[in-house]
């Protein structure tokens, strides 16, 4: 199963492929990214292996619709993060999260492609649409609200759950 390319003002959110593990290495090498979700940086071999589960499209038992798209800025098409969402109740519910490189960010990347995802995603009929954010990551926070979604009260290790549904849209 393969994702749509998603056009914005100033991105082209374009399906992943295993062949974007060698420029993304470089995009996700810095520690930084990983200051709030843990982790570090991943090698060439362990992301053309994630990437590789990835462009399957869907989770092993099937209950779950994988889409990632590696975000690449226009008009040169250099790459400066990606966004997933993970969509899952009959296709009514997605969780999403985005990445956007240190040397990218600050430039309003993350918000342009949130927003872009959103929208495809209402197209699609997903009606609940959700993200876990680190409370301390102020930056992640801007963005999803700037994409409609809000801050609930409940936490999953740590993150707290941000949440756009009929019921709290804006």
């Amino acid at each position: 199963m393969t994702s749509e390319h998603i056009p914005s003002a100033r991105l082209s959110l374009v399906p992943l492929a295993v062949s974007d593990a060698e420029e993304m290495v470089g995009v996700l090498g810095a520690d930084a990214l990983y200051a709030f979700t843990g982790g570090s940086p991943p090698g060439l071999g362990e992301l053309r292996d994630r990437y590789a589960r990835l462009a399957v499209g869907r989770s092993p038992d099937g209950g779950q619709e994988w889409r990632n798209w590696i975000l690449r800025r226009q008009p040169d098409g250099t790459a400066v993060g990606y966004v997933q969402a993970t969509i899952t109740g009959a296709g009514t519910r997605a969780e999403i999260a985005w990445v956007i490189g240190v040397d990218w960010q600050g430039h309003g990347y993350a918000t342009e492609a949130a927003r872009a995802l959103v929208a495809w995603l209402d197209s699609r009929g997903v009606t609940a649409v959700q993200a876990h954010i680190h409370p301390d990551h102020l930056a992640s926070a801007a963005v999803a609200r700037r994409a409609g979604l809000l801050p609930t009260g409940h936490f999953d290790d740590g993150e707290q759950l941000w949440r756009r549904d009929p019921e709290v849209r804006q």
